[in-house]
């Protein structure tokens, strides 16, 4: 199992010690929240974090895009992500939708599409196959340590029998309130990867989580 970190949470007064503690317990990548205070009602952290994420860590960096109008900061974040993560919701019409999907690929980066809790699947499956990784949100997106959202374990399994019907090489992920107490669920629905934030860094020993998580 996929974990990748959301540095969200994280004690930015230690940044490197943050991100060298938990890449010594075994995360796989980390996963990058940019927020503009629009499309969410938080604003995080833009490029000075993500210079500094580079030059940290080996790790792959996923950048997810909480903003309107990803495309114009997909150039920002394409030195040093893996990938690119944009919303559904954050696009005005099917054109700007296919812009920035060309825009991240052109750029040879992976590109994934978020969707949030109200979001039907039914509104991306004409651009499954254009997709790298679909990323289930699992809260409201905008801030960290909310609790996950029940229904989403639905949303997942039917995701997850299509991908598999129409034989897509897509990564399944879900991000928001995801932890040892619901992650054997989450893989059992179908999840390839399960983006952790706060249940790693509320705690003292980010080792023990990620086993926890890793291990069920």
């Amino acid at each position: 199992m996929h974990i990748s970190a959301s540095i969200l949470n994280c004690n930015f007064l230690k940044l490197e010690e943050e991100i060298k503690k938990v890449e010594a317990a075994g995360i796989d990548s980390f996963h990058l929240d940019v927020m503009d205070g629009h499309f969410v009602s938080n604003l995080s952290f833009g490029t000075p974090i993500f210079n500094a994420l580079k030059k940290i860590t080996q790790k792959p960096i996923i950048t997810h895009l909480m903003v309107f109008s990803p495309i114009k900061m997909v150039e920002w974040f394409i030195p040093g992500s893996l990938e690119i993560i944009f919303h559904y919701e954050a696009m005005k019409d099917e054109k700007e939708l296919k812009a920035t999907i060309n825009k991240i690929k052109n750029n040879n980066l992976k590109c994934g599409i978020a969707l949030n809790p109200p979001t039907p699947i039914e509104n991306i499956l004409p651009y499954l196959s254009e997709f790298n990784e679909i990323l289930i949100m699992s809260v409201n997106p905008g801030f960290g340590g909310q609790k996950f959202i029940p229904e989403t374990i639905k949303k997942i399994e039917q995701l997850r029998n299509l991908i598999n019907k129409e034989n897509l090489k897509i990564t399944l992920s879900v991000d928001g309130g995801v932890g040892p107490e619901n992650s054997k669920l989450l893989i059992t629905a179908g999840v390839d990867k399960l983006v952790v934030g706060s249940a790693i860094f509320r705690e003292k020993d980010y080792s023990l989580i990620v086993k926890k998580l890793k291990n069920v």
